[in-house]
Parts: C-alpha cells; sequence; structure tokens
C-alpha cells in the first residue's frame, strides 16, 4: 500500500460539519458543513495540488530571484520556482507539522522554521483549526524564538466551493479598490485603482473570470475583518474573512484543478509578493515576541 503523499490526515468532525487536515504543510483538504464541501476534493493519491489549502510562512506568494536585502544584509533563498526564477510561499509548504493538541472537532498542529540558507532566523510556529457552527475558525501563531528580529509575512492558500454548484456559476465578490498589475515573472510592478478586468466589489461569475491578483486597499467591517466571498444562485454565500493583520486578498483562478473545471482560491496574507525586499507589511518579530492572525470560512443561507 502506497503512503499518503500529504501525510497523516487529522479529520475533525462535529454535529453538522467534518474537515480533514494534512501532516504536510497543515493544508485545509477537506471542509464539509451541512453536506456540502466548502473545499474541492483531489485524489487520495496525489500531492497536494497547487498549494491547496497549505500554510504559507515566513513569506506568502514570491520572492524576486530568491533574492533579498534587509538591513544592510544580503540573502539567498532555494529557488522552488525554477519556471520563473523566484523563491515561492515561503519555508514549510512541504515539512510535516506535529500534534500538539488534538479535540474531535480542533487540532492544533506545530513546525520550526530553522535558521537556514537565505533565512538564519528561528521561528516556532503553530496553527489551530476548529470547527464551528457554520464553518472552520484558523488562529495562527508565531514566536521568534532567535536571537535576533525576524522579519516574517505568513498566508494561506485555501481553495474554495459550494460543492451542489458548479465553481463557474459562483459569483466572487471582494470589497477592495487597489490591485497589484504583475510582470511576466507574476511579481508586482504597481499598485492601481482596480479596472474594469479586476473590479470585484460587485459580485462576478467566476467563469467569467482570469485572475491571479492581490486586492489591497479592503475595506474593513466594524468586526475588523476583511473578506472574500462567493455567492451561489440559490442565496447560499460561503465567506471567507480574515482578521487584523490580514491586510491583503489573493484571488487565483484555474482550471488546472485536478478534477475541477475551474477553481478559485481565496488567499488571505499579511503582506503582498516580494515582501522581503519591499519591507511593506512586513512584521519584524523581537527575540521572544509571539504574533497572533485569524482568519476563517463560513456558510450561511439567505
Amino acid at each position: 500500500m502506497s503512503a499518503d503523499p500529504t501525510g497523516v490526515r487529522h479529520r475533525l468532525s462535529s454535529s453538522n460539519g467534518s474537515a480533514e487536515i494534512t501532516e504536510v504543510g497543515a493544508s485545509l483538504r477537506a471542509l464539509r458543513i451541512d453536506g456540502v464541501d466548502l473545499v474541492p476534493h483531489y485524489a487520495d493519491t496525489a500531492p497536494t495540488p497547487a498549494a491547496s489549502g497549505v500554510v504559507l510562512v515566513p513569506w506568502p506568494n514570491r520572492v524576486r530571484d530568491g533574492r533579498w536585502s534587509q538591513h544592510g544584509t544580503d540573502y539567498q533563498l532555494a529557488l522552488t520556482e525554477p519556471k520563473l526564477g523566484n523563491a515561492s510561499h515561503g519555508l514549510l509548504r512541504f515539512t510535516p507539522y506535529r500534534v500538539v493538541g488534538s479535540e474531535a472537532d480542533a487540532v492544533t498542529l506545530e513546525a520550526d522554521v530553522f535558521p537556514q540558507t537565505g533565512y538564519p532566523f528561528h521561528l516556532a510556529t503553530r496553527v489551530t483549526y476548529a470547527l464551528t457552527d457554520d464553518g472552520l475558525d484558523v488562529l495562527h501563531q508565531i514566536t521568534n524564538v532567535g536571537q535576533d528580529a525576524a522579519p516574517v509575512a505568513l498566508g494561506t492558500h485555501p481553495y474554495l466551493c459550494i460543492s451542489d454548484v458548479p465553481t463557474a456559476e459562483l459569483r466572487l465578490e471582494v470589497d477592495a479598490t487597489t490591485w497589484f498589475r504583475l510582470d511576466e515573472r507574476n511579481l508586482p510592478i504597481a499598485e492601481e485603482p482596480v479596472d474594469a478586468a479586476h473590479d470585484l466589489r460587485a459580485p462576478r461569475r467566476v467563469g467569467d473570470l482570469t485572475l491571479d491578483t492581490a486586492y489591497s486597499t479592503l475595506r474593513r467591517g466594524a468586526d475588523g475583518r476583511v473578506r472574500g466571498m462567493l455567492h451561489a444562485p440559490d442565496g447560499r454565500r460561503l465567506e471567507l474573512w480574515a482578521g487584523v493583520g490580514f491586510e491583503y486578498l489573493q484571488v487565483f483562478t484555474t482550471d488546472r484543478y485536478p478534477g475541477q473545471e475551474v477553481a478559485v482560491a481565496i488567499e488571505p496574507m499579511t503582506a503582498p509578493a516580494d515582501a522581503l525586499n519591499s519591507g511593506r507589511d512586513l512584521r519584524w518579530l523581537e527575540p521572544g515576541e509571539t504574533w497572533e492572525l485569524e482568519w476563517g470560512i463560513s456558510l450561511t443561507h439567505s
């Protein structure tokens, strides 16, 4: 029998929902609420496709040429996106996480970012997934356990669906007024007001969109959260929310997700691509300091 390429699956259950979290990358592999899948399935024999559901730390998205410089020191990361010559999606994407707490409806996983080539800092990271009445809440904790201040950004990469509706027929909404124009290597070159091709302030049909776009200047609700939403024709709404610290939502549509004609990811990020170079919204954690961040998914009915 072949081993699961995503490692041990941690299965959560509650009266109206279930979820699966993988050992590798602490990824959200499955989420089902009220009999409806909110995360698209992929084959049991397949590794996690297209960073599906993984935790992205100590940076989300890309670092140009894997090179970055801060405070007068130059660093070189491994090029994990060799086709475009970038370092992509942090250092824990393929790392096995260990369980440090488990209940029927919740699990807490830990993994360290150890000092290494291109990132000589030591972080202890922890993520808790907990089912709720209408979805899932996720809590991240990052602690600098090294001796020097460490630059940190965090993202996550959930693909979303409402399984009894073709994803192409869902309508996507993100209340953002600016977006990042990219070069041919998918790296930002300008932040601009949303144009006709990228404006999601009014819901738009997913099947009509081609996006790999980071949105900024997000409207934050009275509860301190930003939101990306998928609307079903019958009035149901899938909501991805992200709390204080998440300043960006990346939206990615693709026809290359296995088993799906079209798939969409809404990715909360604390910093944009190449933040290790730009410094934009990069968090410098002092030794012993812990940073907490929360996001989640909910399904509401009309």
